[in-house]
C-alpha cells in the first residue's frame, strides 16, 4: 500500500465515527427545528435578531450552496437584511457535523473556537450590513394561510379549512420524524457532501504525504500566513465539514493554528454564488460587510488563536490523539465500512441519475 493510500485510509477510519455522529445530529436538527421557527425570530431589525440568526444558523447542517435557498426563504418570509447576512455567514462556517469532525481531527480547542469565531463574524457582518432599505413585501409575515385568515372564527372545527390535525398526524408522529431525519442524513446529506468530503480527505492525505513542513512554515504565523490561507480559501467551493481534514493536514504540516482557523472560516463562507446573492438581494453595503467581516474577523481570531495556543502551550497533536483514543478500533472500522457504503451508494445514485437525464 502506497503512503498516500495508507494516509487516506487512516484519516477516513479515524474520522468515520465522528462523521456518523455529526450526520445523525444534523438530521435530527433538520427535522425537529422547523424553518418557520427561524423566520419567526429573525424578522425584526437590530442586534437581537442578528444574534439570533447567527446562533440559530450555526448548528444547522447547510453548506455554502445549501444555505442560499434557505437564506432566500428567510428573506422572503420577513427576515431583516442584518439577520439574513448573519445567517448566510454562520450557517456554512460551522455546524454540528463539522464541530464533531473538528474535535476528532483537530482537538477540543479548535472545535470550541471555530463556532465562536463563526458566530462573532456573523454578528459583526449583520450589524455592519445596516437597516433594510424598504419593507419586505414578497411574502406576508403572518404564519396563517390565506385560507385560515379568510374564514370566520366562529366556524366549526369540522368544516373549518384551518383544521389540519388529520393532515399533520403523520408529520407529528415521532417515529415518522425520526425516519425522515435518517433519510435526510443518510440519503440527502451524504449525497450532497460525499464528493467534497472525499476531496477534502484526499487533499489532507496529499498534504500529509507530499508537502514538507518547511514549505508551509516559511509563511510564518502572522499576517502573510493569514493572507495565503484566505487566498486559498476564497476560491475553494468547499463546505465546513470537508474543509476540516484539509485544515488538519495543514495544521500538522506546519501551518499555525491561527492561519488554519482562517482557512476554515473563509473557505466555507465565500464563493461567487453567495457573493452574487448578497449583492443582488441585500445590496453593496451588505456585500462589503459580508466580505470584510469574514476576512477581518477571521484574521482577528487567527491572532487570538495563536496567542492562546502560545499562552497555554496547547499541543494540537496530543489533543487530536486523545480524541482518537476515545474511539476504539473495531467501532471506527465498523463506522468506516458503513459510511463508505452510504457514500458509494450516494455517489452512484447521484451521477447515474445525472447521466440518465442528460
Amino acid at each position: 500500500m502506497t503512503p498516500l493510500i495508507s494516509n487516506f485510509a487512516h484519516l477516513f477510519v479515524e474520522s468515520a465515527p465522528w462523521l456518523m455522529l455529526g450526520f445523525a445530529i444534523a438530521g435530527i436538527m433538520r427535522v425537529f427545528v422547523p424553518s418557520e421557527l427561524l423566520a419567526k425570530h429573525l424578522g425584526e431589525p437590530g442586534f437581537v435578531a442578528t444574534a439570533k440568526a447567527a446562533i440559530l444558523g450555526a448548528p444547522l447542517p447547510l453548506c455554502s450552496c445549501g444555505v442560499i435557498p434557505a437564506a432566500l426563504g428567510l428573506r422572503r418570509s420577513g427576515a431583516s437584511k442584518a439577520a439574513t447576512t448573519s445567517f448566510l455567514i454562520s450557517t456554512p462556517e460551522t455546524g454540528v457535523d463539522s464541530v464533531a469532525v473538528s474535535y476528532a481531527m483537530l482537538g477540543p480547542f479548535m472545535a470550541i473556537i471555530r463556532p465562536i469565531a463563526a458566530i462573532t463574524t456573523a454578528i459583526t457582518a449583520g450589524i455592519l450590513a445596516g437597516p433594510d432599505d424598504k419593507a419586505i413585501t414578497d411574502q406576508p409575515k403572518s404564519t396563517e394561510s390565506a385560507c385560515c385568515a379568510a374564514k370566520p372564527q366562529a366556524q366549526t372545527e369540522e368544516v373549518s379549512c384551518c383544521n389540519t390535525d388529520d393532515q399533520n398526524t403523520k408529520s407529528d408522529n415521532v417515529l415518522s420524524r425520526i425516519h425522515e431525519s435518517l433519510r435526510f442524513t443518510f440519503v440527502d446529506l451524504i449525497k450532497d457532501t460525499s464528493l467534497w468530503l472525499l476531496i477534502g480527505l484526499g487533499m489532507a492525505a496529499m498534504v500529509k504525504t507530499y508537502v514538507p513542513s518547511e514549505f508551509l512554515t516559511q509563511w510564518g504565523d502572522g499576517f502573510m500566513a493569514f493572507v495565503v490561507m484566505a487566498l486559498i480559501g476564497v476560491p475553494m467551493y468547499i463546505c465546513a465539514i470537508a474543509s476540516t481534514p484539509i485544515a488538519a493536514g495543514l495544521l500538522f504540516s506546519g501551518i499555525s493554528p491561527g492561519a488554519t482557523l482562517v482557512f476554515m472560516l473563509v473557505g466555507p463562507a465565500t464563493n461567487m454564488a453567495t457573493i452574487g446573492l448578497v449583492r443582488r438581494e441585500l445590496g453593496n453595503r451588505a456585500l462589503a460587510a459580508y466580505i470584510g467581516s469574514v476576512v477581518g474577523v477571521g484574521f482577528a481570531f487567527g491572532y487570538l488563536t495563536n496567542y492562546l495556543a502560545d499562552q497555554f502551550a496547547i499541543q494540537f497533536n496530543a489533543q487530536a490523539d486523545s480524541a482518537h483514543i476515545m474511539v476504539n478500533t473495531p467501532l471506527a472500522m465498523v463506522c468506516a465500512v458503513v459510511l463508505a457504503g452510504f457514500m458509494i451508494r450516494a455517489i452512484i445514485s447521484k451521477y447515474a441519475f445525472r447521466s440518465a437525464t442528460a
